[in-house]
């Protein structure tokens, strides 16, 4: 067992939890009480949502520090380097700074503390450390809400992005009940984007009240409407879709808006293009394959895919059926991914051919998707064909 009061980054965090059955809010609560003495925060901006988070945040960071604000946009998980997960005005985070913000957690907080923190939990201490002092905090919860570690400090706008069905072991199995677990963490504006399910706004009605009577928070609401994106077309349409509530944002934020400086963020693992034929996209449920079905519409591609075992990558295949030439079932070794003859007796059903070649040619469309470690395993295992 290592001495968390005096291990490295990369050791503290090879000891921590990353996937649990339950929350225990209590230790981050704690040790936040403690941070508070010490650190100044800025103007925190709170993404909660089911799909969308990391889009809409990092159009948002990326417009606030092309403004000259100071601004860090925290979002998980990380797809090649855990240094993604901290991005500080325009770059991500370096190995000084994350073992500095480690340091500074080692030295303030109590070892039984240490000890019990998340991964997702430390991690997301060591964003609001390397936040002290700046302008703007663009802080994407996790899978919740709010008992979300991201929730252990108040936020000054809450932005939701699309909510549906995704994680319901921990968040419900009902859009009422996800919604509202995911909207209790406003604390004083919530701009509601745009939704697939209706009634997610009227939800929202209903969690300013309880939140009025439990805890006497008078939480404003605006529903973002669509604006005129003629100029940012170059985007798919879930996007710009996250582009509007991200404008309206800017709008609350009393930010004058310029569609040029939106020209050259960059997206990683958002429906992104890495060469003329192959596109990855870190999504793993069915919102996001609705969204790559009405992107490739009228396409064939070839699918290469692979899914956790909890997520419902059955209706996902259904789903991007009508575009599928041909799948490619990559190889992960990890314990939560559905076990792969499961994944071929469903292909089988739904008559989608299976390719075992696993070399990419030059003459097929690819699409990576499935989630993050599908992404991140491509992009490490990259072969061309040059035929």
């Amino acid at each position: 067992m290592i001495n968390f009061k005096f291990a490295s980054l990369n050791e503290v965090l090879s000891h921590k939890t990353m996937y649990y059955e339950k929350i225990d809010y209590s230790i981050v609560s704690k040790s936040w009480q403690i941070l508070s003495k010490y650190l100044k925060l800025p103007y925190i901006i709170h993404i909660i949502g089911t799909n969308g988070k990391g889009s809409t945040g990092r159009f948002l960071a990326h417009y606030l520090q092309k403004k000259s604000y100071k601004t860090v946009h925290y979002s998980s998980p990380h797809i090649l380097k855990f240094n993604e997960r901290i991005w500080i005005n325009g770059k991500d985070s370096t190995d000084f700074d994350l073992n500095f913000a480690n340091k500074k957690l080692q030295d303030y907080l109590p070892l039984n503390l240490l000890e019990k923190l998340t991964y997702f939990e430390y991690t997301t201490l060591l964003a609001l450390i390397l936040s002290d002092g700046v302008d703007y905090l663009v802080f994407e919860a996790g899978l919740g809400g709010e008992f979300d570690a991201t929730n252990v400090v108040p936020s000054d706008l809450s932005l939701v992005t699309t909510i549906d069905i995704d994680h319901q072991s921990f968040l419900g199995n009902t859009i009422e009940e996800i919604a509202k677990t995911k909207m209790r963490s406003a604390d004083n504006k919530m701009l509601i984007g745009y939704q697939i399910h209706q009634e997610v706004y009227d939800i929202a009605l209903v969690v300013k009240k309880e939140l009025k009577e439990e805890f006497g928070r008078d939480i404003k609401i605006n529903k973002v409407e669509k604006f005129d994106l003629s100029a940012l077309t170059k985007y798919p349409l879930f996007l710009q879709r996250n582009l509007c509530l991200v404008i309206k944002a800017l709008e609350e934020l009393s930010i004058a808006i310029d569609f040029r400086l939106f020209d050259d963020v960059k997206l990683l693992g958002r429906c992104q293009k890495i060469s003329d034929n192959i596109t990855v996209d870190v999504g793993h449920n069915p919102l996001a394959a609705k969204s790559l079905l009405e992107e490739f519409k009228n396409k064939k591609i070839v699918l290469i895919y692979n899914s956790y075992k909890d997520k419902d990558y059955k209706t996902v295949l259904n789903i991007l059926k009508p575009i599928i030439k041909e799948i490619i079932i990559l190889d992960i070794d990890d314990k939560r991914i559905v076990n792969k003859n499961d994944l071929l007796e469903i292909c089988e059903k739904l008559n989608i051919i299976i390719n075992t070649n696993s070399k990419i040619r030059k003459d097929e469309k690819y699409l990576v998707f499935g989630s993050f470690l599908v992404v991140e395993k491509f992009l490490k295992s990259l072969e061309i064909d040059e035929r």
